[in-house]
């Protein structure tokens, strides 16, 4: 197999980065910038961010704590939902108590094992109409990966709804995610969230955009003859729980909290997973002849599960680079995780990003090397030290259609077209809610 492999990450220090660098320069643009050589080895570092006392953890003990064993006690901080309500309002991702498990039960159903294996003859589907269009020479494969991401999150939850897969919309979501920096910064000094810049300016309108396109979407779905997918059984369910204009706003909510995360997340674990794979052409080889036979024998739910080669490649990404590099908490009571005294009001910031290439976890934790997830390896790792979904009663509910959704795409692309690294171009690590590659990936393409 390959030599080892380190895939780019961003530069680290040998010592503590001042809190302010966080809100300057690369690191107020990418959330992963700036952590130095220590933050890889202790287990626990504390922070005072403009006067919140932040508790960063690291070692899966604590993390179970939070997540799971006194989960009820840390809820998402009231910060981080105001940050999140232009976007998402009170939707599942931004709730907590009893407005989250009222919306999680709701939505459960539409991401039931059943539910998401049905959807897998249209993950190909997806995946086979885009590749029909490609031609050998060289191809932005992270603007695929969103195009594809898109495509399936709109046929699986919103009949495919053309105003959520155009070039503006995709434009739009983009300038969204990135504009949410500048609000970052503005509300831990506690100063009015108004664009300052030209990058604020385009983030709020990408906001506007996609709230506007989807109460369009939802107001229309509250029309007898609309289609029977999961916007309308979710407004249905959510009109029967809650006062109808509450009930509305939650459905927009809720609408854009899945269009959001239901293709961002996906689109970055396929686009790093290429460029991984454009770097290890040995693995390529292996996962896209495994690829072929597997839907040699039938694209259908158990195409998956005749996936463990290219399913052990993406865990390993997800491992490298998790969708989501943070998740915070904030304590609703006094705590005590391990011999950390946390108050009432104190953030738990929990980094996937650190936990992940943690020296204490993984052995050589920044190569890049599959093996770490064969069915050998797996036992001997603790629930909570990888954690690319979240974990506890928060898990993501769509990390099962994540997963196959991932794994179908890029099978149906790896056993047809092979995927080189472009000479000369350096490929770095870019996002603050989300890790994309830096202005975008292109490849060289070529049918295989």
């Amino acid at each position: 197999m390959s030599a080892r492999y380190i895939p780019p990450h961003p530069p680290r220090g040998t010592g503590p980065v001042p809190v302010w660098r966080g809100f300057v320069g690369e690191r107020a643009r990418t959330a992963v910038y700036g952590w130095s050589e220590l933050a890889f080895e202790k287990w626990y570092i504390e922070r005072n961010v403009f006067g919140h006392r932040v508790h960063i953890v690291m070692h899966p003990g604590m993390i179970q704590h939070v997540l799971l064993d006194n989960a009820a006690n840390y809820e998402k901080p009231k910060l981080v939902k105001k940050l999140l309500r232009p976007v998402i309002g009170r939707g599942l991702l931004s709730s907590d108590g009893e407005l989250w498990r009222a919306q999680r039960k709701i939505v459960a159903a539409s991401f039931a094992p059943p539910a998401v294996d049905a959807l897998v003859p249209a993950f190909a589907e997806v995946a086979n109409d885009a590749a029909s269009q490609w031609t050998t020479g060289t191809r932005d494969m992270a603007r695929e990966g969103t195009r594809a991401a898109m495509q399936v999150i709109s046929r699986a939850l919103f009949s495919g709804d053309p105003r959520l897969t155009s070039e503006e919309a995709m434009g739009h979501i983009a300038h969204a995610l990135e504009g949410v920096s500048e609000a970052r910064l503005q509300l831990l000094l506690g100063l009015p969230m108004v664009p300052i810049s030209a990058r604020g300016l385009r983030g709020r309108r990408g906001q506007i955009y996609l709230r506007r396109t989807l109460a369009t979407l939802v107001h229309e779905r509250m029309r007898p003859e609309a289609p029977d997918d999961f916007v309308t059984q979710m407004i249905r369910a959510l009109h029967l729980r809650f006062p109808e204009q509450e009930a509305v706003e939650l459905a927009v909510d809720n609408a854009a909290t899945f269009y959001l995360a239901g293709h961002e997340t996906t689109a970055n674990a396929i686009s790093w997973t290429l460029f991984i794979m454009s770097e290890q052409p040995e693995w390529q080889e292996r996962a896209g002849v495994e690829a072929a036979a597997a839907l040699a024998n039938g694209i259908d739910a158990k195409l998956p599960e005749r996936l463990p080669v290219l399913r052990m490649i993406v865990d390993e990404v997800l491992r490298l680079y998790p969708s989501a590099p943070r998740f915070d908490r904030e304590a609703v009571a006094a705590d005590r995780i391990g011999e950390i005294d946390v108050q009432a009001g104190d953030f738990v910031s929990i980094w996937p990003w650190l936990i992940h290439r943690h020296r204490k976890l993984w052995d050589d934790p920044d190569a890049f090397d599959p093996k770490r997830f064969s069915v050998e390896r797996k036992e001997d790792r603790h629930r909570f030290q990888y954690i690319p979904f979240g974990g506890g009663p928060r898990t993501c509910v769509g990390a099962r259609l994540a997963t196959a959704e991932g794994l179908t795409i890029l099978a149906c692309w790896l056993a047809k077209w092979r995927f080189r690294p472009v000479p000369g171009r350096e490929v770095q690590v870019s996002g603050m809610v989300t890790l994309r590659p830096k202005g975008g990936l292109p490849l060289l393409i070529e049918r295989r």
